[in-house]
């Protein structure tokens, strides 16, 4: 594998037509670190896990996803609204570009978890989700309806403090991720590049308050044995996702 690219706070490359809008709204980040040989062989072939000193990172993150659209197309209010949940890991691949891998992608709306599993072979799983704030604390929880494991759940707590104004290099690392790694055609051999534009992240610092979960272990990693290494929370941003770009790397034996 090539030097991966830098990281940047700002989005590399300007998404002109995009494939999707949509906004990323009251997000909690919460992420552990683990050794890489632990989660590589389950990201995709042609990636290797992406690294900050020496160790890569697993992220459970919460938000609402709002009015996604099509191309230039309004967003839907319905139906392109709903909270989701991910857990994911950190990737790159034979051209250096950093990315996200999903493990799990629970949503609350049946028929876009049906379109990104059909349409993008993504891991949308269908889940009864609420987003509450009640003072200065938001709440996120999930229960799993289809397609299963049933009983995969999680209730996450966070209140938010100061805002961060100059990001620490770990942390531009574990949120200015601008593109996802995924077998959107084809076999597993397929492997694509999805990139996504969106304006720097507002960050703040956050306090976790409640994490009850199993979406971890439902991922196929192991359960979290320390304490989260890095808590953020952000307001949102609004993004443009582009078109999959294929090869995004060289298949190896």
């Amino acid at each position: 594998m090539p030097k991966p690219t830098p990281v940047t706070p700002d989005a590399p490359t300007r998404i002109r037509t995009p494939l999707l809008t949509q906004e990323w709204l009251d997000l909690a980040f919460v992420h552990w670190a683990v050794e890489p040989d632990s989660v590589a062989g389950l990201l995709p072939r042609g990636t290797v896990p992406d690294t900050h000193d020496g160790v890569t990172y697993v992220g459970l993150v919460a938000f609402r996803m709002h009015r996604v659209g099509w191309l230039r197309l309004p967003g839907v209010p319905y139906l392109g609204t709903f909270p989701e949940t991910n857990v994911r890991l950190y990737s790159v691949d034979a051209h250096g570009r950093r990315g996200v891998v999903f493990r799990s992608m629970d949503a609350a709306r049946l028929i876009p978890v049906v379109m990104g599993r059909v349409g993008f072979r993504l891991p949308y799983l269908w889940s009864r989700m609420t987003v509450r704030t009640a003072g200065d604390t938001v709440t996120y929880t999930s229960s799993r309806r289809w397609p299963g494991p049933r009983g995969a759940y999680s209730r996450i707590s966070v209140r938010p403090g100061e805002r961060i104004e100059e990001p620490t290099e770990l942390e531009h690392f574990l949120t200015a991720r601008w593109g996802m790694h995924n077998a959107f055609f084809g076999g597993p051999e397929q492997l694509a590049y999805l990139p996504n534009q969106h304006p720097r992240w507002p960050l703040y610092r956050a306090e976790l308050i409640t994490c009850e979960e199993n979406l971890v272990t439902a991922g196929g990693l192991p359960a979290p044995s320390t304490a989260p290494v890095s808590i953020l929370y952000s307001p949102g941003v609004p993004v443009r996702l582009g078109r999959p770009a294929r090869p995004a790397g060289i298949p190896t034996p």
